[in-house]
């Protein structure tokens, strides 16, 4: 049975492959950016929640990142990072809970980050706004107990994205390596010692958006070839 699926973030990287993948299952996938759904207003959310239709299945899948010691973090780049991250899910499963909860069926999948287990430097903003991500899962999950709906996060070390070749671009500038010696770095951050492909995070979101994980609810899905165990 096809299901109407909702990616935020969804026109390229992670978010354009999970929406090819739920795609090439059969489900009808709308797969905003933020042209069409700014996650950070209410307004626009609600209005484009309104017009999608019942929804089956949501990706809060939209961020963004910064880096800069804590000293030099603004406080713009910190509110910026809680609103996209954080508040944008918030919304976006807001929108969606009530009309879940009264068909009993539904799922909600998070991308976070292995930044939401474990503090990384350089990274205030981003770090903080994913621990909060996962931890608003956790308590909508917590809410969603007994019923048909759930709540869960996949949080993956890094991927082959546009904003993880931003980081290389820092890295480079900051410490003139070259930008092969930039990557290793970042894949280095992992056991798996290389970076994660897009559709490896697609994978993972569609199992647990999968009819047969009803049992799955309120827990992080690791993707970091084993550093975190949770």
């Amino acid at each position: 049975m096809s299901r109407l699926v909702v990616v935020t973030g969804g026109t390229r990287g992670i978010g354009a492959a999970i929406a090819d993948r739920f795609r090439s299952a059969g489900d009808t996938v709308l797969a905003p950016g933020r042209a069409e759904c700014d996650v950070t207003s209410e307004e626009a959310v609600a209005a484009y929640f309104a017009s999608a239709g019942p929804v089956d299945v949501l990706v809060n899948n939209a961020g963004i990142s910064s880096s800069a010691p804590v000293s030099r973090t603004s406080l713009a780049e910190w509110r910026s990072q809680f609103e996209v991250n954080a508040t944008g899910a918030f919304l976006c499963t807001r929108a969606v809970l009530d009309g879940m909860r009264s068909r009993d069926s539904g799922r909600i999948v998070t991308v976070a980050s292995t930044a939401s287990h474990v503090g990384y430097r350089y990274t205030a903003g981003y770090t903080a706004s994913k621990h909060a991500a996962v931890g608003f899962m956790r308590a909508v999950a917590a809410e969603l107990t007994g019923t048909g709906v759930t709540a869960n996060a996949v949080c993956p070390a890094f991927v082959r994205t546009d904003m993880t070749a931003t980081s290389v671009e820092r890295i480079v500038s900051r410490s003139g390596r070259s930008t092969a010696e930039a990557e290793a770095a970042l894949a280095a951050a992992s056991p798996l010692g290389r970076l994660l492909e897009p559709s490896e995070v697609a994978f993972a979101v569609s199992f647990l958006a999968a009819p047969e994980a009803a049992a799955i609810n309120g827990q992080t899905l690791v993707l970091d070839g084993g550093g975190i165990q949770s």
